[in-house]
């Protein structure tokens, strides 16, 4: 019986282990786009969101939902989208605004999701953001289509969709957040 426990505790953590995986991803990919190789570090990109799927997938599916998994996979997603945009503003490729939208509204986020999280309060994604998260994705890959191949003149629009449905998800989880507070007290 202990063996089974033991083995079921594991099973649960995957879903963490791929997060932490991500983050570990976030060096790699900084690694490769600093060497200018940019294909290698798209893919690294692509990879690092297929494990986010994936480990969503894994935690919903079989109940191996964590508060520290509700944490870390977020976490995980804005410091690599703070990367990749970041690496995108040094190399000249999209203006300084956008990382700097994106780096405060992911901030805030992470700052009052810590100080929430201490309260016992978790914020759950919801559509908006997950369709800000695919509008990233997009966007990004746009911009990497058009740093390799110069084959994307327009990708700065695909930045402006996916500002758009973000802030409309920031204010989303702070209204949702606020109201779901309200009726608790």
């Amino acid at each position: 019986r202990q063996k089974g426990d033991t083995n079921m505790k594991f099973k649960k953590q995957i879903p963490n282990m791929l997060s932490v995986f991500r983050l570990i991803l976030i060096g790699v990919f900084i690694a490769l786009f600093k060497n200018e190789r940019y294909l290698l570090s798209f893919f690294v990109y692509l990879f690092a969101f297929g494990t986010d799927i994936l480990d969503g997938w894994l935690a919903r599916r079989n109940n191996w939902i964590t508060n520290v998994g509700k944490v870390l996979d977020p976490l995980a997603d804005k410091l690599m989208l703070i990367a990749v945009l970041a690496c995108f503003w040094f190399k000249g490729v999209i203006p300084l605004y956008i990382m700097l939208i994106i780096l405060a509204k992911d901030a805030i986020m992470i700052i009052v999701g810590g100080i929430l999280y201490s309260k016992h309060v978790v914020v759950y994604a919801d559509w908006f953001g997950k369709i800000a998260t695919g509008l990233f994705v997009g966007a990004i890959t746009l911009t990497f289509l058009q740093l390799e191949f110069g084959i994307c003149p327009f990708y700065l629009y695909a930045y402006f969709a996916a500002i758009a449905a973000a802030l409309i998800s920031f204010f989303h989880y702070g209204i949702n957040t606020f109201i779901r507070n309200r009726k608790k007290k």
